[in-house]
C-alpha cells in the first residue's frame, strides 16, 4: 500500500489553499480614516468642488493621504484619526448646503485585488468602532396619530350617513363626537359601533349637548403600541440598509426603545439625519384658481379650508387642507422616467385604503387639478461653526390635472432630476415612522478602541495557535508539524471564507476563532493516536497511514456534526454577538474538517507516499 494521492486531489488542496491566501490577504491593509462627501438629493460632487476641498485643507495644513473622486461621491483619505477630525470641521464650514460629509473608515485594498473582488471581512463595532445608538419611541404620539386617522373616518362616516354633528374632537385614546339632540347622537351610536366594531362606542349626556365616544379598548391601544414599534424597527433597518451602512445592529429592547449600532460610522451628526430621515409625499386637490392664491400671499387672508403653499418656481397656490392619501398609505415606490416627457418620475403603489379613497376622489372630480405636496426636513444652510440648519420644507412638485379616474398605482413628475426621484422612491419604500423617535442615548467607539480589541483579540489567536503548535510538534514529531501546517492553513481559510461572505467579525467572533485553534488539532490527534496504535499491534508504516485516517474517519465526522448542529441553534436563536460566535464556529469546523483530514494526508502522502518506510516519526 503506497499511499498515493490522485493528481486532481493534489491540485484540489492547492488550489483551495491558493484561493484562500488571495482572499485573506485584504485583510492585512489598513483601515484608513475617510471624510466622504456626497449630495443631499444624489447631486454630483464637481472637480471644482473636490479642488476647493483639497485647497482649503492644505491651507490649514491638514495632510491628506489621497482623495479619489467617485460617481456618487468624494472620498478622501488621511493618515491618521486626529487629521480626519481637524479636517471634519474645515470640510463642513465650507460644504454648500446642498452637500453633507459622513466621516468612516475605508480598506486601502490594491485595485489588483479589487479586480478579484478581494475585499477585507466586515468588522463589527467593537472591533471597528462606530456609533451605537438608544432611542426612545413616542407612544403616546403613535396613540394620537391613530385616534387622528380614526377621527377623520368617523367625519366621513357621519358625512356619508348625513347625520349632522356639532363637533368632532380627539381625546386621549378617542374621539368625542358631539350632537345636539338625542335622536340623532342615538343613531350616530348604531352606525359606529356598526362600523368601528373593534373599538369601544360610549354614550353620555351633559346638558343641552348629547355626546358619542369611540375609543380604543385596552387590547387595541396594546395592539397600536406594538405595531407602531414594529413599524419604527422595520423602517429604520430598511432606510440604514437602503443608504448603504454595512452590517447594522437593530434589535427592539424593552417595551419602546430600540437599539442602533452602525459599525464604521464615525459622526454622530451624520446618524441623526439618516436616523430621523423624513421625505413623503401628499396628494391634495387645488382650491380656487391663481388669482386667488396671489390674493391671498398679498393680504395674508386664506380662505376657510385652504393652505397656501409655493410651487418650486416660487409661484403660490392654494390647496385644500384635506389630504387624499399620504406617504404612510404607499406600499411601494420606485424611480423611472415618464414615458410622454421623458421627466424623472416617481412610480407609486398604494395600499387598499389609500387606493379606495384616491379612486373615490379622482372619480368626483375629474377634470379638477390635484397637486402633490413634498415634505422634507432639508438642510438650509449652515452655523457659524458649519453645523447644517435644517428646516421642514413643503414645496408643491407637481400640478396636474385629473383626466380620468385612477386607484392603486400611477406617477409623480416634477422631480429636479433622477437622483432626487430616487432618493425620494428609496425613502417612501422604507415607509414614514409610525411615531416620533428620540435619541436618549449615543456612544461613539473609536476607531483607536477598536483596535485596541483587535490587537487583544490577534493576541489570544497567537498564544493559543503558539501553545498548540509547540505541543504537537513535541509530541508527534513530523506527523506534529504537518498538523500544525494545516492548524495555519485553517486559520488563513477561516479569514478567507469571512471575507468572502462578506461577515462580520466581532469578539465574540474572535472567540470563536480561538476555540476553532484548539478544536482544529482535535481531528489529528485522533487520527495520529490511531496509527500509533496500528503501529503496536504490528501493522507496517503505511497501512498504519491508511488505516489511522479511515477508521477515525467516522468518529471525527460525528464530532464535528454535533459541534456544527449547536453552532445551527445558536445562529438561529441568538442575535448580535451570539450569532458572530456561531459564524465563526461553523466555519471553522468546516474548514478544519478539510485541513485536517484532505490537507494533512495530502502532505503525509508527499513525504511517505511511494516509497519504503521503515518507521514513522510519530
Amino acid at each position: 500500500m503506497l499511499n498515493r494521492n490522485p493528481l486532481w486531489k493534489n491540485l484540489l488542496v492547492a488550489f483551495v489553499m491558493l484561493a484562500g491566501l488571495l482572499y485573506a490577504l485584504p485583510n492585512i491593509y489598513s483601515q484608513d480614516p475617510v471624510i466622504e462627501v456626497t449630495g443631499t438629493h444624489g447631486e454630483t460632487v464637481s472637480e471644482t468642488l473636490r479642488q476647493n476641498i483639497l485647497a482649503a485643507l492644505e491651507r490649514n495644513q491638514i495632510a491628506i493621504k489621497s482623495s479619489e473622486l467617485k460617481p456618487d461621491r468624494l472620498q478622501i483619505r488621511f493618515k491618521a484619526p486626529g487629521a480626519q477630525l481637524a479636517g471634519q470641521d474645515v470640510v463642513a464650514k465650507m460644504l454648500p448646503p446642498e452637500f453633507t460629509h459622513a466621516l468612516t473608515l475605508s480598506p486601502d485594498v490594491p485595485g489588483w485585488l479589487q479586480l478579484v473582488s478581494g475585499k477585507p471581512m466586515n468588522l463589527g463595532l467593537d472591533l471597528r468602532g462606530g456609533i451605537h445608538v438608544l432611542i426612545d419611541v413616542d407612544m403616546e404620539a403613535a396613540i394620537a396619530k391613530s385616534v387622528e386617522r380614526d377621527g377623520g373616518n368617523v367625519r366621513t362616516l357621519l358625512r356619508d350617513e348625513k347625520l349632522r354633528y356639532v363637533s368632532v374632537k380627539e381625546s386621549g385614546n378617542g374621539v368625542d363626537v358631539r350632537f345636539n339632540d338625542a335622536q340623532t347622537r342615538d343613531e350616530a351610536e348604531k352606525k359606529l359601533g356598526s362600523e368601528f366594531r373593534d373599538m369601544t362606542v360610549s354614550v353620555s349626556d351633559d346638558a343641552d349637548a348629547f355626546y358619542v365616544r369611540v375609543s380604543m379598548p385596552p387590547d387595541k391601544e396594546r395592539s397600536a403600541r406594538k405595531l407602531a414599534l414594529e413599524q419604527n424597527i422595520t423602517t429604520l433597518r430598511n432606510r440604514v440598509n437602503a443608504l448603504g451602512v454595512a452590517e447594522p445592529v437593530i434589535q427592539q429592547q424593552g417595551d419602546r426603545r430600540i437599539v442602533v449600532e452602525l459599525p464604521g460610522v464615525q459622526d454622530p451628526g451624520k446618524v441623526k439625519d439618516l436616523l430621523g430621515a423624513t421625505a413623503t409625499l401628499e396628494y391634495r386637490l387645488v382650491h380656487g384658481d391663481p388669482g386667488q392664491a396671489f390674493e391671498a400671499e398679498r393680504t395674508g387672508h386664506v380662505p376657510p379650508g385652504a393652505a397656501l403653499y409655493r410651487e418650486r418656481n416660487g409661484t403660490p397656490i392654494l390647496l385644500k387642507r384635506q389630504v387624499i392619501v399620504t406617504g404612510d398609505e404607499m406600499t411601494s415606490a420606485s424611480a423611472g422616467f415618464d414615458q410622454q416627457s421623458g421627466q424623472s418620475a416617481v412610480y407609486v403603489n398604494l395600499d387598499s385604503k389609500g387606493a379606495r379613497r384616491m379612486r373615490n376622489v379622482t372619480t368626483e372630480n375629474v377634470g379638477k387639478p390635484m397637486a402633490v405636496v413634498f415634505k422634507e426636513k432639508r438642510t438650509v444652510g449652515r452655523d457659524a461653526d458649519g453645523k447644517p440648519i435644517r428646516q421642514w420644507v413643503e414645496e408643491v412638485i407637481n400640478v396636474a390635472t385629473i383626466r380620468e379616474p385612477f386607484g392603486s398605482r400611477f406617477q409623480t413628475t416634477g422631480l429636479d432630476n433622477p437622483q432626487e426621484a430616487h432618493q425620494l422612491a428609496l425613502l417612501l419604500r422604507a415607509g414614514a415612522l409610525a411615531a416620533p423617535i428620540d435619541i436618549v442615548e449615543e456612544r461613539t467607539i473609536g476607531p483607536s478602541l477598536g483596535q485596541d480589541n483587535i490587537d487583544q483579540g490577534v493576541t489570544s489567536v497567537v498564544v493559543g495557535m503558539a501553545l498548540v503548535l509547540v505541543f504537537m510538534a513535541l509530541y508527534y514529531k513530523v506527523f506534529g508539524l504537518v498538523a500544525n501546517l494545516a492548524l495555519l492553513a485553517n486559520l488563513v481559510l477561516i479569514v478567507a471564507v469571512l471575507s468572502i461572505l462578506q461577515a462580520t467579525l466581532t469578539m465574540p467572533g474572535i472567540a470563536g476563532i480561538v476555540l476553532t485553534v484548539g478544536m482544529a488539532v482535535d481531528a489529528n490527534v485522533l487520527i495520529f493516536e490511531r496509527i500509533r496504535e496500528e503501529l503496536r499491534i504490528g501493522s507496517t508504516p503505511q497501512a498504519s497511514i491508511h488505516a489511522g485516517y479511515s477508521k477515525a474517519f467516522s468518529t471525527i465526522l460525528d464530532a464535528n456534526i454535533t459541534t456544527f448542529i449547536a453552532a445551527v441553534v445558536l445562529f438561529s436563536i441568538g442575535s448580535g454577538p451570539v450569532r458572530g460566535f456561531a459564524v465563526t464556529l461553523a466555519i471553522g469546523i468546516l474548514t478544519s474538517m478539510f485541513t485536517a483530514i484532505v490537507g494533512t494526508r495530502a502532505v503525509v502522502n508527499l513525504i511517505y507516499g511511494g516509497k519504503r518506510v521503515r518507521a514513522l516519526s510519530i
